[in-house]
């Protein structure tokens, strides 16, 4: 959502990564932002402009001196306008060009010409990115108020393993998805996000759990990273990556997940439940894997503890209520009894709502108990909505410890 409408200088450097530079184009191109590339001549030994014309949709600038596309009356006029600047892949001699302020081509000058955020993807052998002169020049261009994201180890062109892998084009958006929210609504605050399911042991190779993909929690936590939140993320198991920028922490069982919402919430500011923590566990986990005897088995489950109850602090709290029947009722029975300040109600029983799926439809009931239903939204879209109704609250309690 951040990126609707943005315009993105995606500068492309001399590199095999290229091709991910040209991924990222697409990416963001989808996600509605503006995208601009500007191909150095190396970089166009890789990747050629139609190709990236015919992702962006918008000319490729190549040569500080052209005189075609809109920009023919300045050639300086990409960076003033420009959102942001990304360089991926940035190669070892584009960021000693950068570090030593040189504008002996297109890509340089327009970073000059920018008070933009300006992110650099280092993309290099592993010897080459090891290099004191690389390191001090990436150091230099820290100074001055770049981003640097990456690189990662891995396979490199040469065939070795080191760091110098250009990271992944989904990575590099959400760096630049948190540079463009650094002053947001959230800038200052501290939100703690809960995702995912819990898993409550049973005997060494298995255990009690749940649907959750963790989904609605991972597009909580980076919402609220792009409207500039120091933003800590305790998870369930889950196949999604960590989202850039938030701190993940990884729990297991309901148990570890009280105690890492707990620790995360001193000093916070608003907390998100949108785990969903099993209610009951085993009574007692076995030492040994349980056998088939070919008989039924029967299960002792005790409750686990309540999360929300042994949280501190005067943050904002909301939480989640998946339900499969009466969720208005449900939500605000919830509502009443976890005392929170809003509560979010999805219908897991919903064609495209609940457990893994991308979209979500949910209901909003506050403390007033008045009730606003959404349509069916992107998960995205649900976290933004809700951090809609947390910002409000957060102000509210600011006025009231000031007064």
């Amino acid at each position: 959502m951040i990126l609707e409408g943005k315009r993105i200088v995606v500068g492309i450097t001399g590199s095999i990564a290229a091709h991910k530079g040209a991924d990222l184009v697409s990416k963001l191109t989808q996600a509605g932002a503006l995208v601009d590339v500007i191909l150095t001549e190396s970089g166009g030994r890789f990747v050629t402009p139609v190709a990236l014309q015919g992702l962006s949709g918008r000319p490729v600038y190549t040569d500080v001196f052209a005189t075609t596309g809109d920009l023919a009356i300045s050639h300086v006029e990409l960076g003033r306008r420009a959102d942001a600047v990304v360089i991926a892949p940035a190669s070892a001699a584009t960021l000693a060009r950068l570090a030593h302020g040189l504008a002996d081509n297109l890509l340089c000058l327009t970073v000059l010409a920018t008070d933009a955020p300006v992110l650099l993807a280092p993309a290099m052998d592993a010897l080459m990115y090891e290099n004191a002169a690389t390191q001090a020049n990436l150091k230099t261009l820290r100074e001055r108020g770049m981003t640097i994201v990456g690189p990662t180890e891995g396979r490199l062109a040469s065939g070795m393993v080191g760091r110098g892998r250009m990271l992944e084009p989904e990575a590099i958006i959400g760096a630049l998805r948190q540079a463009l929210g650094r002053n947001g609504d959230l800038a200052g605050r501290k939100v703690v996000v809960s995702a995912g399911g819990t898993q409550e042991r049973l005997d060494p190779v298995r255990y009690l759990g749940n649907y959750s993909s963790g989904k609605m929690g991972y597009a909580v936590a980076e919402a609220a990273r792009d409207r500039g939140a120091q933003v800590v993320l305790v998870s369930g198991p889950s196949a999604l990556a960590a989202p850039y920028g938030v701190e993940l922490i990884g729990v297991k069982t309901a148990v570890e997940m009280r105690d890492a919402v707990v620790a995360a919430c001193a000093g916070a500011d608003a907390l998100v439940m949108a785990a969903a923590v099993a209610d009951f566990r085993p009574a007692r986990s076995a030492t040994q894997k349980i056998k088939r005897s070919g008989e039924g088995m029967t299960l002792e489950l005790v409750p686990t503890p309540d999360v929300l109850s042994q949280v501190k602090g005067d943050l904002v709290r909301v939480a989640f209520a998946a339900e499969s029947e009466d969720l208005v009722k449900n939500a605000s029975e919830k509502m009443a009894r976890k005392g929170v300040d809003l509560i979010v109600g999805n219908d897991i029983t919903a064609a495209g709502s609940g457990f893994g799926t991308e979209t979500n439809q949910v209901a909003f009931v506050d403390r007033s108990g008045a009730v606003e239903s959404l349509p069916l939204l992107s998960k995205h879209e649900v976290a933004w909505r809700i951090l809609d109704r947390v910002v409000p609250l957060l102000k509210k309690r600011s006025r009231r410890r000031s007064s």
